[in-house]
């Protein structure tokens, strides 16, 4: 088959054994971004297979029409940035693993690291002594804090590991079969919404994007953190509505974490998430570590050799296929 792979930017899934499973098919690697639909259908018009990178490239019917050899879609996870319908019409399977057994403990990583870099102005301290200056303020202890995570999952849980481990307190907010779920698990979970989110010192974000969790997190949410707690987000920035954190941030009560934007890549060097003082940006690399590429583009090339084979797993629109 011929395969084109999309956004890997650092071109690094070459160097990582899970490659070695694409040996029979032709491949092709693209290490830059083409926003253009017409100059990206141009670029892969022979493909039978598109492998994507997460959400960096939408899949929209536009694009999807200018395909007609267009086979496989194989990717991972969630796919809000791919219209399902339209590769069902244009005869073009989707596959993506959504029951992966193993949580992504670079995310969580990730999580930590913000979490920390936050409390102790990592950033803002290395930037003053890289700057001939010394230290430009007084961070904050982590121990004894409590850690609110909302969406009972497998990263969050992950997280709450991590932060035990450390001597914080944990407590969960998330929808009421996740908050039953870690109820029977033994899990501190706050009386109410509104408790969850005033007597948390951190909120960290850990539910998936789809129509249901779109703007879930609120403007009375966020109203009711209490003043100098921190708001981390690594899943998603449609969680909250858009404007809603800049909002708060601009109140000067709250300070945020963040590592997704509502645009990606964020190109708006004046935006508030990105200049103001009490928020941490970094470009969506959560999942950015050599060892989670190899753990899901596993998947992703499993997908297509099974495809291949003529027994496709994990169909999201298994009807095209008959």
């Amino acid at each position: 088959m011929k395969v084109h792979i999309l956004d890997d930017w650092f071109d690094t899934l070459r160097g990582l054994p899970c490659f070695a499973k694409l040996a029979e098919h032709d491949v092709t690697v693209w290490t830059d971004h083409e926003p253009d639909p017409a100059q990206l259908a141009a670029r892969v018009s022979d493909a039978d297979a598109l492998v994507l990178f997460r959400e960096r490239t939408k899949i929209t019917a536009e694009l999807i029409g200018m395909l007609p050899k267009l086979k496989l879609i194989s990717q991972r996870s969630v796919y809000p940035h791919i219209d399902v319908d339209a590769c069902s019409a244009n005869g073009t399977l989707v596959c993506s693993n959504m029951h992966s057994d193993t949580p992504s403990y670079a995310a969580a990583e990730m999580t930590l690291a913000l979490i920390l870099a936050s409390y102790r102005q990592i950033p803002q301290q290395t930037a003053s002594l890289k700057a001939g200056g010394w230290q430009m303020g007084v961070g904050r202890t982590l121990r004894g804090r409590t850690l609110g995570l909302y969406g009972y999952g497998r990263i969050a849980k992950a997280v709450a590991g991590y932060a035990r481990a450390i001597g914080m307190r944990v407590q969960w907010w998330a929808s009421d079969d996740g908050r039953a779920r870690a109820k029977a698990d033994g899990e501190t979970v706050a009386d109410t919404r509104e408790a969850f989110f005033s007597t948390s010192d951190i909120v960290s974000l850990h539910v998936r994007l789809k129509p249901a969790t779109r703007g879930s997190i609120t403007a009375e949410d966020l109203a009711q953190m209490r003043p100098r707690s921190l708001l981390v987000n690594t899943s998603r920035s449609g969680l909250i509505p858009l404007g809603v954190l800049e909002a708060e941030i601009d109140r000067g009560r709250i300070h945020a974490a963040v590592d997704v934007f509502e645009s990606e890549p964020l190109k708006d060097r004046a935006h508030p998430l990105l200049t103001h003082p009490n928020v941490i940006a970094t470009p969506h690399v959560g999942y950015v570590t050599e060892d989670e590429f190899d753990l899901q583009f596993n998947d992703i090339f499993d997908q297509i050799n099974a495809f291949a084979a003529g027994a496709p797993i994990h169909m999201i629109n298994p009807q095209v296929r008959g």
